[in-house]
């Protein structure tokens, strides 16, 4: 069945920026605000133009909870443009893409400003159940009497606090971190330490490379409340080396593990905001796309190994297009870990694998020069809500740079799940660089940063 074409016309993030043990200085609403403000004041029409706003987010604020909204109404879109909000965890950015696609397939919309973010560092910190008992009974108290006598019963373990985002990356079925997830994909695949430290130093190498040339574009500076100008991602690290790396203690399966906060991605704060249009609107406001969403796919699995989400999401893309695992120009795999990347470049390879788990033969090797080009959620961050918005928009941008055609964004998800879509540019441009097959650049092993120019 063809559907009609939904184009990427523009797209804009903010820096995203590490969560370092205290509250960040912008809310994910400032977030998303700022992104989606310099993005609207690019274009030839007004914010009440739009016919909705659709933010995915994964852990939004109680003074936010329906995001989406808020974030239409500071905008300036006024009362009468909805406003919602979706949450698919990891991939809760490029779900909100997703919603407003079928929306405007549907014909109820031409002109949707979605996206995804986070601002993790403000994740709340709760209460124990057993305090919330407490204080459950404190209130239930009517007199002084009975309040001293359940003063008693306070215990200093009651204050013990519940962060609430570790709760979050933890699998409720499964009863597994994130992280451990990760753990036991290399078990599974036999990827080792020194791989997946080798993997992350790349990802750092290939971000402070983007964001030399240049090809980070799509990043809007801000300014924080005390003036304070952040005009980069700031976990990119110049020093992160594999032999650095390999210095660092495993997190999450003391102390044999081997995924550490270096081979892992950063938490973080960050939006990213993408304007779809239909073929109509692009014909009414004369607008310029830069690619247009070609097919999107979801799938689930088991929780315990949600890392290959990509892999179940991406291969049916690639068969319904009859197309090789190399077919795309470009790929963006959003690195949760490197353990789970690397485990999904292992399952493609794997023969065995890909007949019970795919019913069909190995699809072969990516070629690693094709994949994440500019650097990672290793290096860039990963702020749940705004990933998938994040690694389609840089995909078009990418592949826009480089005079290519196709790309393929893909993103696991938390419980089980994984994402795809498939994006083609129009009208390249005539590249700036290299593209990534003609580069210096080797694939796995991959060079060290201190070989970088800096």
């Amino acid at each position: 069945m063809a559907f009609e074409p939904i184009y990427i016309i523009d797209g804009a993030r903010t820096p995203f920026l590490k969560a370092r043990n205290t509250p960040g200085p912008f809310s994910a609403a400032d977030l998303s605000v700022q992104a989606g403000r310099e993005l609207l004041l690019r274009q030839p029409f007004e914010p009440d133009a739009l016919d909705e706003v659709i933010l995915g987010c994964a852990a939004p604020a109680p003074d936010e909870t329906n995001i989406g909204r808020v974030v239409a109404l500071r905008l300036g879109c006024g009362h009468q443009v909805p406003g919602w909000t979706v949450m698919r965890n990891c991939a809760s950015g490029m779900q909100a893409l997703d919603s407003a696609l079928l929306t405007m397939q549907s014909g109820r919309a031409d002109l949707v400003l979605a996206g995804g973010v986070d601002a993790l560092s403000r994740a709340p910190v709760l209460f124990s159940e057993e305090m919330v008992r407490w204080l459950g009974g404190w209130n239930a108290s009517r007199n002084m009497s009975a309040r001293l006598s359940h003063l008693r019963r306070l215990r200093l373990k009651h204050f013990a606090p519940v962060i609430g985002l570790l709760k979050g990356l933890t699998d409720p079925v499964a009863g597994l971190s994130m992280g451990q997830t990760a753990e036991e994909l290399a078990h599974r695949f036999g990827i080792t330490r020194q791989q997946m430290d080798e993997y992350a130093a790349r990802s750092h190498a290939r971000a402070l490379r983007a964001r030399q040339d240049g090809s980070l574009d799509e990043i809007i500076p801000l300014v924080g409340p005390d003036g304070t100008l952040y005009p980069h991602d700031d976990g990119v690290r110049p020093d992160s080396t594999p032999e650095k790396l390999s210095t660092l203690k495993p997190v999450f399966d003391r102390p044999w593990g081997n995924i550490t906060a270096g081979n892992s991605s950063q938490v973080t704060d960050g939006a990213a905001m993408l304007l779809l249009a239909t073929e109509r609107a692009v014909e009414r406001w004369g607008l310029r796309p830069l690619g247009r969403i070609l097919d999107v796919q979801w799938a689930a699995l088991d929780p315990a190994i949600m890392g290959l989400g990509p892999v179940h999401a991406a291969t049916p893309i690639l068969q319904r297009h009859e197309m090789g695992l190399n077919t795309p120009d470009l790929w963006e795999i959003n690195e949760a870990f490197a353990a789970q990347v690397l485990a999904c470049l292992a399952a493609w390879n794997d023969e065995a694998w890909c007949r019970d788990h795919l019913g069909m033969p190995a699809l072969g090797s990516l070629d690693q020069d094709r994949l994440n080009v500019d650097g990672g959620a290793i290096a860039i961050g990963h702020p749940v809500g705004a990933s998938g918005a994040r690694i389609v928009l840089h995909l078009v941008k990418a592949l826009r740079k480089r005079g290519l055609k196709r790309g393929m964004a893909a993103i696991c998800i938390g419980g089980g799940q994984g994402g795809a879509m498939l994006v083609e540019t129009t009208a390249p441009e005539i590249p700036a660089t290299p593209s990534a097959s003609e580069g210096d650049e080797p694939g796995l092993p991959p060079v060290e940063l201190g070989s970088e120019e800096t």
